[in-house]
């Protein structure tokens, strides 16, 4: 059996939790109990994964309602998630969507797993996560915050004392904003300014949830900056193929998403849903 996780400590309270398909999740303990951000696909037995790090009763809070993010939450007892993404989670469950995504993201390859080693479709029934909800572990604390965009039901999380805010895929190298899920780039951008505003000097460190773990927290400014260049009309727009769909990258990329001007943050985005229709 492949295995499927691989845990990666940050410091003593916070373990990256990286996936074979290049998802991170992230295990923040405090002295009394512990919070999971994120579940994977469903597959690979995170569970077991996460009993191994930590003894501690654990809280699951869900950045969003995509499959990659949102498909293991079963395995766990008390999962938190925006209920906007209640009717997504259900639309992403079947098991031919979790080998789609898997196959493509291993170059068209599926490991070699056995039935029990996926978790079963079942229905949830997930506690709404608001903004502002606050999960007190003893000595740290997780605050979560709304920040739609890349799904309605989008949330980021600050771990307070360690001055780190997970945005996910909120905001991030490769905004996906161009499914009917997403807002349109002018109301992202909308919550994008919102989110600074409140937040800004709380947090010295940006953490993401695909393949890199970290990144300046310079990154909402810039991808502010993308929102700006695309509702002026002063894009890139390199084409992005992806599930049938030609979108288009606003800022032209190398190889992982690398912007050639050397910021960091980007957004793909459709160029019928960049302004609020009237």
């Amino acid at each position: 059996m492949v295995e499927y996780y691989k845990p990666e400590k940050v410091n003593d309270r916070i373990t990256a939790i990286r996936s074979l398909t290049g998802e991170i999740m992230y295990l923040i303990e405090g002295t009394a109990r512990a919070v999971l951000v994120d579940t994977c696909l469903g597959v690979g037995h995170l569970r077991k994964t996460v009993e191994a790090l930590t003894d501690k009763p654990v809280t699951v809070l869900l950045t969003h309602g995509h499959l990659d993010h949102a498909l293991g939450a079963p395995e766990f007892d008390t999962v938190y998630m925006n209920h906007e993404d209640g009717g997504l989670y259900e639309a992403m469950a079947p098991f031919e969507e979790r080998n789609n995504y898997i196959r493509g993201n291993l170059g068209g390859k599926l490991p070699d797993f056995l039935p029990e080693d996926y978790v079963p479709v079942s229905p949830m029934n997930f506690a709404d996560l608001k903004d502002g909800d606050s999960f007190d572990l003893g000595g740290v604390h997780v605050d979560a915050y709304a920040l739609a965009g890349h799904t309605r039901g989008t949330m980021v999380f600050l771990i307070r004392e360690e001055r780190i805010v997970i945005l996910g895929d909120a905001c991030n190298t490769a905004t996906f904003l161009f499914d009917e899920n997403s807002l349109t780039v002018e109301e992202y951008r909308k919550n994008l300014l919102e989110f600074k505003r409140r937040h800004q000097g709380s947090y010295d460190r940006v953490f993401l949830c695909h393949h890199l773990m970290e990144t300046g927290p310079e990154l909402v400014d810039n991808v502010i900056a993308v929102c700006d260049d695309i509702l002026a009309g002063k894009t890139d727009d390199q084409p992005f193929a992806f599930l049938g769909q030609t979108n288009y990258i606003a800022k032209a990329v190398e190889e992982g998403f690398r912007r050639l001007d050397g910021k960091t943050g980007n957004i793909i985005y459709n160029k019928d849903r960049v302004r609020v229709q009237s």
